[in-house]
């Protein structure tokens, strides 16, 4: 029996997406939903960290796992208070502790993410040291999850132009996160996971996007043990994952998969010949006005 998710996204929420008047390609006046973004700036104590561009769903996690992957808090650290002004577009994470990284943030890194992602300090520290669980991962988890995902209501098939990340428990998602980057979009789910106290050793990490150094370090750094993507690879993505032993799978669509590393997690137990492919009105390319142009 499917389990409702803890967290997912309202596409129907009117603060996150904006009807724009326009034309079509043929010249004919249409109505569209896009996506809004807006600026978050985010302090640690007193200190200004940095601005993001979000949809401002859910700012307070995504603070809080900004600064768990950016290694400004640790797993264990102690959050006193997290603050969010909306109207100053300000939140403001507090810590018992005296906190400084002047230096950290004049040492920056332009990472591939949307948007142009930018991590702090030294983007490998700690990442050796990770020791991720064994878990294993059963296909026939991976083709349900999947049908699962693809059949959410999410922002993407309401207007486009987001990235989408799910932490699932064997073949059901539990929370689902979305962002005009999908570095927010991990980030929201690390905040989530850390005020949770939710363990990481036994799930499993879905993202739209591309699997990137970024995106391979961040599930790294979260612990999580498997991480799957409907995109494509970075071969800088596959040497990180391999080193640490995360099981990185792309291109996973309808009942086609590629696994460039940690394979021997994985455990063949689905038939094929029972799985479906992927129907087009699933394809996460397509928005509400891409398939309903489709069937006109």
């Amino acid at each position: 029996m499917e389990q409702p998710l803890r967290v997912q996204p309202d596409p129907t929420d009117p603060r996150l997406t904006r009807r724009v008047a326009g034309i079509d390609h043929t010249g004919q006046p249409i109505e569209t939903s896009v996506t809004v973004e807006r600026p978050l700036t985010l302090y640690l104590n007193g200190q200004e960290i940095v601005t993001m561009m979000t949809i401002l769903d859910r700012p307070e996690d995504l603070a809080l796992g900004y600064l768990l992957n950016q290694g400004m808090l640790k797993p264990d650290a102690v959050v006193t208070g997290v603050d969010y002004d909306d109207d100053l577009g300000v939140v403001i994470v507090r810590t018992p502790e005296r906190t400084d990284f002047e230096e950290k943030l004049r040492k920056k890194t332009l990472t591939s993410g949307c948007a142009q992602g930018t991590a702090f300090g030294d983007l490998m520290e700690g990442f050796a040291q990770v020791s991720l669980a064994k878990t294993e991962l059963r296909t026939s988890w991976l083709y349900r999850l999947l049908h699962r995902i693809n059949t959410l209501p999410t922002l993407y098939l309401e207007a486009g132009a987001i990235h989408g990340c799910a932490l699932c428990l064997r073949d059901d998602p539990i929370v689902y996160m979305e962002d005009v980057g999908r570095h927010n979009a991990v980030d929201k789910i690390a905040g989530w996971m850390f005020r949770e106290r939710e363990t990481p050793d036994d799930k499993i990490f879905y993202t739209t996007g591309r699997l990137t150094s970024e995106m391979v370090i961040k599930t790294v750094r979260m612990g999580i043990p498997i991480l799957v993507s409907r995109s494509g690879f970075t071969a800088w993505g596959v040497e990180l994952a391999r080193e640490a032993g995360l099981t990185l799978i792309g291109r996973c669509k309808g009942k086609r998969f590629v696994a460039l590393a940690g394979q021997e997690r994985i455990i063949f137990d689905a038939d094929l010949n029972y799985v479906p492919e992927e129907s087009a009105k699933h394809w996460r390319k397509n928005s509400a006005e891409a398939m309903a142009s489709d069937e006109d």
